[in-house]
């Protein structure tokens, strides 16, 4: 942990400032100690770099998706060439620029390759946040770039203040218990006048996924040993795999065919994808307890509620939202 992330930090169970207790320190970056509030003396651990900002107890399920995810990106940590074109059209219509100089906020970090992209964006600092294991891959893949803090802290419950300029979750909002409580979380950190944005499972387009997929992760492989789990993924991620290389991205220069094809627009979007990344995309959809699809009319009411202004809300690849709004002048 950098020292400078303390001026950001709230204590989660009062809001007063904390003070870091260091115990082992390298290269600047405090690796074990804790931090103390200056209000309640509560204390959270710094433990491998990473301070753990958790006050609350989690419900089995919540930790049952956390451990999940953690799973994940613990085992598939690697940053790869698909990262930057992926998040930029996952947070459009904003662009390298509107990251220049901000404080930024990424609201379930998993394994840093968004908080990696936005320092070279020249943010002025990020923060990533994640409930799960997936802080030690975070801290592993940033801890070199001075303007890049990883924490442990549940979105439902952030350790901050209301520093930042900007704030998105991708992939995160969906996984969550209640997902809208969790976007008005990380509005509630963001300035006034600042943005917020977010990218969400669509309830529109995923008809066969929830109806199909679903009933399986929700009854079978969520309940599964993450081994056995990955051993499951193995025969879809080939038969996957095959199609994209040998159907979907032929399809992309041929309307013909991309119209014939089910699921084109999402499909023909990773049919660059490595193996690893698409076999990945398997286990993701097969492992987490939690998962929910919104609709458009849900997500304008995220926005509403948090009575944010110049509101953009986009399909993307037919399947899923984004969106981006700036909060109130107040």
């Amino acid at each position: 942990m950098k020292p400078s992330l303390v001026s950001l930090l709230a204590c989660p169970a009062c809001g007063r400032g904390l003070d870091v207790v260091a115990a082992k320190v390298e290269a600047s970056e405090v690796i074990d100690g804790s931090l103390v509030c200056q209000g309640c003396a509560s204390r959270f651990p710094i433990v491998r770099g990473v301070p753990r900002l958790l006050r609350k107890a989690l419900a089995a399920e919540q930790k049952a998706t956390a451990d999940a995810f953690g799973y994940e990106w613990t085992h598939y940590s690697a940053l790869t060439d698909a990262d930057k074109k992926e998040f930029l059209a996952w947070i459009a219509p904003l662009t390298p620029a509107d990251f220049k100089d901000r404080v930024v906020l990424d609201a379930g970090c998993g394994k840093g390759r968004h908080i990696f992209l936005a320092a070279q964006f020249e943010a002025r600092t990020v923060v990533g946040v994640d409930l799960s294991d997936a802080v030690e891959a975070a801290f592993r893949n940033t801890r070199d770039l001075p303007n890049v803090h990883v924490v442990q802290a549940d979105i439902l419950d952030l350790p901050f203040k209301r520093p930042f300029d900007l704030a998105y979750s991708i992939g995160v909002i969906h996984h969550l218990p209640v997902p809208k409580s969790g976007f008005l979380a990380l509005c509630s950190h963001v300035k006034p006048g600042g943005r917020v944005a977010a990218w969400v499972y669509g309830k529109e387009g995923n008809l066969w996924i929830e109806k199909l997929v679903d009933p399986i992760r929700k009854n079978v492989t969520s309940r599964l040993p993450r081994v056995i789990v990955r051993c499951l993924c193995f025969f879809p991620a080939v038969t996957l795999f095959a199609g994209l290389k040998l159907l979907y991205r032929p399809a992309r220069k041929l309307d013909w065919l991309k119209r014939m094809l089910p699921y084109s627009d999402y499909l023909c979007s990773i049919s660059d994808y490595s193996f690893s990344e698409n076999f990945w995309n398997v286990f993701d959809q097969l492992v987490a307890p939690t998962a929910f699809y919104h609709s458009h009319e849900e997500v304008v009411d995220w926005f509403q509620t948090a009575e944010a202004h110049d509101v953009e809300i986009t399909r993307h690849n037919s399947n899923s939202w984004r969106g981006t709004g700036l909060m109130p002048e107040r």
